[in-house]
């Protein structure tokens, strides 16, 4: 065992703790009408962490509109590897306040567990980061680069720009990404695809304005129920993507039981699975549509009227090998030809974002895999992730000949995106002195 970075990195712990519950107290969220001034703050919390682990040149990367990302670096040896370290800083919104059991920008330790939006997704993500770096102190193996990204919980919509005017900036032999997950508490992964993701806006118009439900209901068709005919016809009967062309693959059997997957998600008793194949092919090789929205009059403000227009958001996840443009063509035409008695639909288009595989054996990646094997004291899990995260097919991209990591410390029990997100604390020790560890084989 590795026992100065051991050392260092216990003794560390505390101060790590500490600054990951400042980033968690800081409400990133980079969605659309919330305050961006506090993703300004969780970038500016970013460099100050990045300069007191000894990087130089931080700074913020700036892109027009776009939420602020952070840069910055350390050298090593001359003629030592670079590697390109990524998190983000952005957070998802915190939903139903009530679903919390605690507030979600206070962190709170319960069992064992770190609570609060961002402590597993993915604001633990750039405390390894700083934490393995500092636990070198100043004889860090290989060269650092360090990019925070500030709305990757928006799709990373700049991303393309960020490359133009950063690419060589950010250009490494070794890209690790820590926004992913492990296979379970005490079980590390690599993970090894990850879905893409397609969404559109899908808008029905039936009437010009609203009329009286008793006078012109049973001949009138109102928008809500056309919208809900139309999503009705986004799956078959056993609950599969109907959309057709699209692509799909299979994953090797790995231990997931029905059961556990009930754990892991909250499914309410009595709710069937949907979809065929094997639990991890649904949930990793295969396409998956979900409602994230509907805009319509709510309950309480309903009146006796049929309603002339409504909106839904549908978001496709995408199996690895899909292209995102074939898929969203695909979608839109799909949903366009849904039976829908005449109503003018509308179906637009919004986020886009590739898939992504790591296939063939590289040096770079055993480095990081006898790492994580040798903190966790078990055989690495190579899994997929039904999630998306555009950047790194866009690096993959920029970068051919770069080695791609995704690692992460959040389990199957985090509740990223939900309420009561949280991160088990050992994992999150366990995180950064793998990752440390991992920056010494690379060197050797």
């Amino acid at each position: 065992m590795h026992e100065d970075l051991t050392s260092a990195i216990d003794g560390l712990l505390p101060e790590l703790r500490a600054d990951l519950d400042d980033l968690i107290r800081i409400p990133s969220v980079s969605a659309p009408h919330f305050d961006s001034e506090q993703v300004r703050l969780s970038a500016a919390k970013t460099v100050e962490l990045l300069e007191k682990a000894g990087f130089e040149g931080v700074r913020m990367l700036e892109l027009g509109e776009a939420h602020p990302a952070v840069f910055g670096e350390r050298r090593g040896p001359e003629g030592a590897p670079t590697v390109l370290l990524y998190a983000h800083h952005d957070v998802q919104p915190p939903g139903d306040a009530d679903s919390w059991t605690v507030a979600p920008f206070e962190p709170m330790e319960r069992d064992g567990r770190l609570y609060g939006r961002g402590s597993s997704d993915d604001k633990a993500g750039i405390v390894i980061h700083t934490g393995a770096v500092r636990a070198f102190g100043d004889d860090l193996p290989v060269n650092v680069k360090v990019f925070i990204e500030g709305e990757e919980e928006t799709g990373s919509a700049h991303l393309d720009g960020f490359l133009a005017e950063y690419g060589e900036l950010l250009a490494s032999d070794v890209i690790v990404i820590a926004d992913s997950a492990n296979w379970r508490v005490g079980v590390p992964a690599l993970t090894t695809s990850l879905r893409g993701l397609v969404s559109v806006l899908v808008e029905v118009h039936t009437l010009q304005t609203g009329v009286h439900s008793g006078m012109f209901g049973g001949a009138i068709p109102d928008a809500l129920t056309t919208l809900s005919r139309i999503l009705a016809g986004l799956h078959d009967a056993e609950g599969n993507v109907a959309v057709a062309g699209l692509e799909a693959g299979e994953t090797a059997d790995l231990d997931l039981t029905e059961e556990e997957l009930r754990s892991q998600a909250g499914v309410v008793d009595g709710v069937e699975l949907i979809g065929t194949g094997s639990l991890t092919t649904r949930l990793w090789m295969k396409p998956a549509i979900s409602v994230l929205a509907i805009d319509s009059p709510p309950v309480d403000e309903a009146i006796n009227q049929l309603v002339p227009t409504a909106r839904a958001k549908v978001s496709m996840r995408i199996a690895p090998g899909q292209d995102a443009g074939a898929a969203m063509d695909a979608l839109i035409a799909h949903i366009e030809n849904l039976p829908a008695w005449g109503a003018r639909v509308t179906v637009s288009p919004l986020e886009s974002g590739e898939a992504f595989s790591l296939s063939g054996d590289d040096p770079r990646v055993e480095a990081f895999r006898d790492a994580f094997a040798e903190v966790w004291e078990c055989q690495v899990v190579e899994m997929g992730v039904g999630g998306s995260i555009p950047f790194v097919a866009a690096f993959s991209d920029a970068y051919p000949d770069a080695a791609i990591l995704l690692t992460g410390v959040a389990d199957p029990t985090s509740r990223a995106h939900g309420p009561d997100e949280s991160l088990d604390l050992s994992e999150f020790r366990k995180g950064m002195l793998a990752e440390a560890i991992a920056l010494r084989n690379l060197a050797s």
